[in-house]
């Protein structure tokens, strides 16, 4: 099973691809998208959105794991992180693909065994069990994320093998004409 995890930002968005073989993870590919900071914020929501799309398309991940937002201070930076999170979401809905989101605590939980690890004992046990020669800076909770569903108790109960993609269902919507005047 291929999972694609991700970490949401509108500054930078880290993606990493791990395989499942057996009890055994195979890392892919990881990276991370920069949209460009001086373009207005659809179009920098656009940039992620055709990224991940493009990501999803080069490495055909069977499942998605991405962090969920946390509410921070500044309400307004939530709210910018949250519009990151639905251009990303919807590039993996086009992709039929189905999401998992995960809190910060429960991905640091299943990667470094504590919930409140710091950022680099979380990058020090992906490069341990991806065996990456050294730990990759935005990419790393991203690759967590998928680690962390790699492990998901209930994935090994259904034996889940092969691509299982969710068929694409059609988006209704009306136009109403203009009328003549």
């Amino acid at each position: 099973m291929r999972i694609l995890g991700i970490d949401p930002g509108l500054v930078a968005t880290g993606f990493g691809v791990v395989e499942r073989s057996g009890s055994g993870l195979i890392h892919v590919a990881h990276g991370t998208v920069r949209p460009p900071r001086s373009s207005p914020l659809a179009a920098r929501l656009h940039c992620l959105y055709r990224a991940l799309a493009q990501v999803i398309e080069e490495h055909r991940p069977d499942a998605v794991a991405i962090e969920q937002v946390f509410v921070a201070t500044n309400p307004s930076a939530a709210l910018i992180l949250g519009q990151a999170r639905g251009a990303l979401l919807a590039a993996v809905a086009a992709g039929g693909l189905s999401v998992t989101e995960y809190t910060p605590s429960q991905i640091k939980q299943g990667v470094a065994g504590s919930g409140a690890a710091p950022k680099r004992q979380v990058q020090a046990m992906v490069r341990r069990i991806l065996a990456l020669e050294r730990a990759p800076a935005d990419a790393a909770d991203a690759l967590a994320a998928a680690i962390r569903h790699a492990h998901e108790p209930r994935l090994a109960l259904l034996g889940v093998i092969g691509r299982r993609r969710r068929p694409r269902q059609p988006c209704r919507f009306a136009v109403v004409p203009r009328r003549a005047r």
